[in-house]
């Protein structure tokens, strides 16, 4: 394609390269030479699922999925197309917030108990296709674990680990939405090498030291401005393809001043409250601590694992459980999710990756559920806390003795 990149990159330097499809394992080898494991998209199940691989053949090629609301297929093509997929049910969130994670741990001894507060090292991990929507839930979480008053010392060893090789979108499913979140298709920061996939081979951004370290011993091209126009084709492909859109505008306000509104009634006679949409979320971030001990009595675990708020016993205080419907639950996800994660972080706790869309069993699209709240004429809070509360009939049946008072 060009003459070679230069091996040392500097500062301020054109920092975009091509690597060809014959070169490509070259990257995971040069990674694994690094002490990186290599995590990267693969096929279980028949869903794409992160996974440790160790060669190209274990990626997805010529892999395409179909999406929509509730539904999810792959589609196995004739083509050579290495990342030419979308989200999946997993996101990078397993690696830096792993679903169960040991707290503490107690042991009786001769003399007594001892405590110990286990800090693992995590291992060296290569997160390779990361999506931008994905980087800004990365960026989401680093706020919530690292840069508030008191910093998750696991998180913050996970992520110090991780160099993420990210990937931008080429196509688009029905469900993403992450132009409407300023997240994406296209990798902006937040990555230390980024690919862009074109027929035969891939244009790479560097976007770290640690990330011209790897480019600096790959078998890296100069990127022509053909390759970069064709780069820049198939990037703008994902954007022309996105067509679901969520409207922002004043959006933590209007749900905030919402509360009362009957689409909450209407989506809860939909909601499953299966805890889906917050398992496959790449920001939610909720957690419960239990202690577990062995039969015999001599040890104690404390561990920390996901837990979603849609789960009954969730929101359980001293009085009882605060939020014990559907309709509470859902208003509580989707109002914090959009709303008052402004409040909280800076931010909406959304990216606009669809996954909720997708994996919901009923098809909930969170997009429509803000338009109809948008489209009927709001009601002030202090209205809706004087008006009667609905008859029974317009309550489901089994909401109707459990029922918090909406406040």
């Amino acid at each position: 394609m060009g003459e070679a990149i230069p091996k040392q990159i500097p500062d301020g330097a054109e920092k975009n390269g091509f690597l060809s499809k014959a070169g490509f394992p070259a990257l995971i080898s040069v990674l694994r030479q690094h002490g990186y494991a290599v995590i990267g998209p693969t096929t279980e199940q028949e869903a794409i699922v992160y996974a440790e691989i160790n060669s190209v053949e274990q990626l997805p090629i010529g892999v395409h999925d179909r999406q929509d609301a509730g539904s999810y297929r792959l589609v196995k093509t004739c083509d050579q197309s290495y990342f030419e997929f979308n989200m999946g049910p997993q996101s990078w969130k397993q690696y830096l917030f792993p679903p169960h994670v040991l707290v503490e741990r107690a042991k009786q001894t001769s003399s007594g108990w001892e405590f110990e507060t286990p800090l693992e090292t995590p291992r060296k991990v290569a997160l390779l296709g990361v999506r931008a929507c994905e980087i800004a839930a990365i960026s989401i979480q680093d706020r919530v674990f690292l840069e508030g008053p008191f910093v998750d010392p696991d998180y913050q060893a996970r992520r110090q680990s991780a160099l993420i090789v990210a990937v931008n979108c080429t196509v688009a499913a029905k469900s993403c939405f992450c132009t409407s979140m300023n997240t994406g298709p296209r990798c902006e920061s937040g990555f230390d090498l980024a690919l862009t996939e074109i027929d035969d081979g891939f244009v790479v951004e560097i976007g770290s030291q640690k990330g011209a370290q790897i480019a600096a011993e790959l078998p890296l091209e100069m990127a022509t401005v053909a390759v970069t126009r064709q780069a820049e084709a198939r990037r703008q492909r994902a954007v022309d393809q996105i067509d679901k859109h969520l409207d922002t505008d004043q959006l933590p306000q209007l749900l905030q001043d919402n509360p009362e509104h009957p689409q909450w009634d209407e989506v809860a006679q939909r909601c499953l409250s299966c805890t889906n949409c917050t398992m496959v979320c790449p920001t939610c971030f909720c957690a419960t601590v239990s202690e577990v001990s062995e039969l015999q009595g001599n040890s104690v675990e404390r561990v920390r694992q996901w837990d979603s708020c849609f789960n009954w016993d969730f929101s359980y205080a001293a009085s009882g459980v605060v939020r014990n419907s559907i309709r509470s639950r859902y208003r509580q996800w989707l109002t914090h999710k959009l709303a008052t994660w402004h409040g909280q972080f800076d931010s909406s706790g959304c990216v606009g990756c669809g996954r909720c869309i997708t994996w919901c069993p009923v098809g909930i699209d969170l997009t429509e559920e803000v338009a109809k709240i948008r489209a009927r004429p709001t009601t002030p809070r202090s209205l809706a806390l004087s008006e009667e509360s609905p008859s029974s009939c317009d309550v489901p049946q089994s909401e109707q003795s459990t029922e918090e008072p909406r406040v």
